[in-house]
């Protein structure tokens, strides 16, 4: 793949995230998506076979970019466990009150309206999810090794319902346009990740 190539591409991924965040996939016509990016047709078409696959890309490049920010915050050797797992749902928190909403969640923007529209995105996303609900779990038991975190009898499970409550919380927040749900799920949160 030439520089060229992959520049484009980038760029409209890019700039489709941007129009994505602000307005849903549904909500993004391709001419809109065509001119904020300032190509043509036939240069979407030719990195894109379609708009799904498109919005397939779109979702597989926020899912590995979400895979880095991950392996930074949660694969950090300077914080214990019970730190860096309070420390990822601080930063949700922060993001999703963000104003801008280029910084919010595509997993939270997108989950409900994929669902019934593509079998494919849902699995990136479903696939995305089962990735952060693992590295979830694996902070919580690193937590429960470090002994910053007390006994707890099922880190999975734990790290999946607290992953769902947060999910749950940004989509009230969102429809409230009031950050008072996802303060409540931090407080939960603590409450849920006890330390010794």
């Amino acid at each position: 793949m030439t520089a060229q190539v992959k520049d484009t591409r980038t760029h409209i991924l890019e700039v489709g995230r941007s129009l994505t965040a602000r307005q849903g996939y549904s909500g993004v016509g391709l001419n809109e998506l065509l001119k904020a990016a300032d190509v043509p047709k036939g240069s979407f078409y030719h990195y894109f076979k379609s708009k799904e696959a498109y919005g397939c890309a779109l979702l597989e490049d926020f899912v590995e970019q979400y895979r880095e920010t991950l392996a930074s915050t949660l694969g950090s050797s300077e914080r214990t466990g019970r730190d860096k797992f309070l420390g990822y749902f601080e930063g949700w928190l922060v993001k999703q009150t963000s104003p801008s909403l280029k910084e919010r969640c595509l997993v939270v923007k997108l989950s409900a309206e994929v669902a019934d529209l593509s079998p494919d995105m849902s699995r990136i996303l479903q696939d995305g999810v089962s990735t952060i609900i693992a590295s979830l779990t694996e902070t919580l038991e690193e937590g429960l090794a470090d002994g910053s975190i007390a006994p707890l009898d099922d880190p999975h499970g734990l790290a999946q319902s607290i992953y769902h409550q947060w999910l749950g919380a940004s989509l009230i927040a969102g429809l409230s346009h009031d950050a008072a749900p996802l303060k409540a799920a931090m407080k939960a949160t603590r409450t849920a990740i006890p330390a010794p």
